[in-house]
């Protein structure tokens, strides 16, 4: 690849999205800054989060990092056409429907790890998703595979060995609930 490194193309991400890219939240179906390999350098490219399944029914916005590579719908994918979506953080639902924000505790952002493929002349991404480790367990059985910037930047490269980066620790994450209910009652009166 040539010499744009991925800070260089995150960096560039603001001066390539156009006015239909929202900065926050991105939703399943709809489009996000995403980091590819191209020709000579890395790219960023606004594609839409879900590959359209072959029934045409729903979207499918995650892929099992432990059987993508065997798996019909992604493997293709998984070997030809990786890619990134740098986050700051992102979130998962708990048990009682109260949003819990990840964020890395070190790093400002990450990378999310994914795959490509074309739809109907669309640009489709999917996040590559493996069992919780003990900072996302509490919260939720999976978690996205996430990567530094090294990692990235060996995960977008052709011809990388995409097996074993499936493989690596993922970090210790911290956490922080969007809100805490409290009681209006001191917990030693009586609710009368």
């Amino acid at each position: 690849m040539g010499e744009d490194t991925l800070e260089e193309a995150v960096d560039a991400l603001g001066a390539q999205m156009d006015a239909s890219i929202r900065q926050g939240d991105v939703h399943p179906g709809e489009t996000a800054p995403v980091l590819l390999a191209g020709p000579d350098r890395i790219l960023a490219r606004d594609m839409r989060w879900g590959f359209v399944p072959a029934q045409g029914k729903g979207l499918l916005i995650n892929a099992r990092a432990e059987t993508a590579l065997q798996k019909p719908t992604f493997s293709e994918s998984m070997l030809e056409r990786r890619c990134v979506m740098p986050a700051d953080s992102f979130y998962e639902w708990d048990a009682h429907r109260q949003m819990v924000t990840f964020r890395h505790p070190e790093d400002p952002f990450f990378y999310l790890a994914g795959c490509w493929r074309l739809f109907e002349g669309t640009m489709r991404f999917v996040i590559l998703t493996r069992e919780a480790n003990r900072s996302m367990l509490p919260v939720h059985p999976r978690m996205p595979l996430l990567f530094d910037r090294f990692q990235a930047s060996e995960w977008i490269r052709p011809g990388a060995d995409a097996e074993s980066l499936l493989r690596i620790e993922m970090p210790q994450l911290r956490m922080q609930r969007a809100f805490t209910q409290t009681s209006l009652f001191d917990a030693g009166e009586g609710n009368a």
